[in-house]
C-alpha cells in the first residue's frame, strides 16, 4: 500500500497492491490510531478496482498525521485481514520502522 497527501486536511489516496492478482476480491479499508486507541478511528471504506490487475484505490479522510493502523478486510475469492502500521505525513506514507 502506498498513499499520497491530496492537499486536503488529512486526506490521502492510496493505492493497493495484491501480488500475485486475486480477481473476485473486494477490500475495505479501515484505520485506527494505535497510540489514541478508541479516539481517532475511520470509518471503512470500499476500495474500488485501480488500472492493473490486483490493484485497488481508496480515499483515507484521517483526523491527523502519525502513526496509523490500516485494516485490509479482503472478501470474495479470497477472505483475509491485512494489518499495516503506517507512518502518514504531509508527502505521503511510509511503512513503521
Amino acid at each position: 500500500m502506498s498513499c499520497k497527501f491530496t492537499g486536503t486536511d488529512f486526506v490521502y489516496d492510496c493505492v493497493i497492491r495484491l501480488t500475485p492478482a486475486r480477481p473476485g476480491v473486494e477490500i475495505t479499508v479501515g484505520a485506527d490510531m494505535p497510540s489514541m486507541p478508541m479516539a481517532h478511528n475511520v470509518k471503512p471504506v470500499k476500495a474500488r478496482p485501480g488500472k492493473a490487475p490486483g490493484e485497488y484505490r481508496a480515499t483515507l479522510d484521517l483526523d491527523m498525521t502519525g502513526e496509523w493502523t490500516v485494516k485490509l478486510r479482503l472478501s470474495g475469492a479470497v477472505r483475509d485481514v491485512l494489518v499495516l502500521h503506517h507512518v502518514f505525513t504531509e508527502s505521503g506514507t511510509a511503512p513503521r520502522k
